[in-house]
């Protein structure tokens, strides 16, 4: 579970969103940090027995910095109002698909996936669907997978508004090749968040979205 101090810093962090105040609430900022790792680490170990590629990674792999890059960015807002970690092969940076946790009040969430692979990557995944349609639609409709997620998710710039370059308009895979990111979600109310039972939540999400995983990461090898 995540600690509701945690959710209380990230609301206020929201309100407050400048280097004095974070300054100033640094040990809150330490605190949540603490919380955040130990229930990465807490899913690493528990998941990790079923999950050879995240078997040997700790919490510090996965986590993501709370400082924003606002180099190239309108909002100048320097720092995130989430805490998330990405537990994937090799760790947050890597290119295959993985796990995540997002941790923010009103928008919590969790799953994975592989969001907006580079081209070569992509044109892998693509084909693989292609030869493999049948597996791929029975994982994506299967009865563990929809009793977690709706679906992969289709938000605005996932997807192409036409099937790619070398494949047929009418290819019965046509709607999943035209994906430029494949993920799936579930929201998380705060309730649950900083429920005893999120731990096994979170688990038994990752082990519905565990199949789809590792068939972007054979496609990938």
């Amino acid at each position: 579970m995540i600690q509701t101090s945690t959710l209380g810093f990230l609301k206020k962090l929201k309100k407050n969103n400048d280097k004095s105040w974070f300054d100033a609430h640094r040990d809150d900022y330490e605190a949540a940090k603490k919380d955040m790792e130990a229930f990465t680490q807490a899913v690493l170990d528990r998941f990790g027995a079923k999950e050879p590629d995240i078997r040997d990674l700790t919490a510090k792999n996965c986590l993501f910095r709370i400082n924003r890059d606002v180099r190239f960015s309108k909002n100048k807002a320097p720092y995130k109002t989430n805490l998330a970690a990405s537990m994937g092969r090799g760790g947050k940076k890597s290119i295959f698909a993985g796990y995540y946790i997002h941790i923010e009040p009103g928008s919590s969430f969790v799953g994975g996936g592989i969001w907006m692979p580079m081209a070569p990557e992509l044109k892998k995944i693509r084909q693989e669907i292609d030869y493999c349609f049948e597996e791929f639609d029975q994982l994506i409709t299967g009865k563990k997978f929809k009793s977690v997620y709706k679906g992969l998710d289709r938000e605005e710039g996932f997807s192409l508004s036409k099937v790619p370059q070398g494949f047929d308009k009418d290819n019965p895979a046509a709607e999943y090749l035209k994906l430029k990111s494949w993920i799936a979600s579930r929201e998380l109310s705060e309730a649950e968040v900083s429920s005893p039972k999120f731990l096994k939540q979170t688990v038994d999400a990752f082990e519905a979205l565990q199949p789809l995983v590792q068939f972007i990461n054979m496609s990938l090898e």
